[in-house]
C-alpha cells in the first residue's frame, strides 16, 4: 500500500497510480474540467485568458487539457497551442499532422523486418591446375 500526501491539499491518501492528488481534489479537477467545457460550448469565440477567468483554472490547466486532447477547439476559434515539434499552430495535442505522418513514417522504417540475405553467387569454377608457393 502506497500512501502519500495529496500535491494540492496535503491531505494523505492511497496512492493507485496517475495524478499524485487525493480523490476529493482529482474530483474537484473534474468537476472545473466539465465546467470550463460548458463555458467553452457557451463561447466559442473565448480566448484562453477569459476561459481561465471565468472558470477559475490556469492557463496552464487549460493547455494540459488541450495536451491531453480532452479540450478540442473548432478550426475557426482564436484558441490554438503550439505543435512540440516544428511550432505550428494546433487546435488540440501535442503535434501537428505533419509531424505525426513524418514520426509515424520514421518509425515504420527503423523497425522494418530485414530481408533475408541474397544467395551468394557462384563463382566461375577455376581449373585444376598445380600451384607453386614462391619461396
Amino acid at each position: 500500500m502506497d500512501v502519500r500526501n495529496c500535491r494540492n491539499c496535503g491531505r494523505l491518501f492511497n496512492y493507485l497510480g496517475g495524478q499524485n492528488i487525493c480523490p476529493a481534489c482529482r474530483d474537484e479537477a473534474e468537476k472545473k474540467f466539465q465546467d470550463t467545457k460548458e463555458y467553452i460550448r457557451e463561447n466559442p469565440r473565448a480566448n484562453i485568458q477569459e476561459i481561465s477567468d471565468a472558470n477559475g483554472v490556469t492557463t496552464n490547466q487549460i493547455r494540459q487539457w488541450i495536451r491531453e486532447e480532452r479540450l478540442q477547439f473548432a478550426d475557426d476559434s482564436p484558441i490554438g497551442i503550439e505543435c512540440e515539434i516544428c511550432g505550428a499552430t494546433i487546435k488540440t495535442g501535442k503535434y501537428c499532422d505533419a509531424c505525426k505522418n513524418n514520426t509515424a513514417n520514421a518509425l515504420a522504417k527503423s523497425i522494418e523486418k530485414p530481408q533475408a540475405p541474397e544467395p551468394p553467387k557462384e563463382k566461375p569454377k577455376k581449373e585444376n591446375k598445380m600451384r607453386f608457393l614462391e619461396k
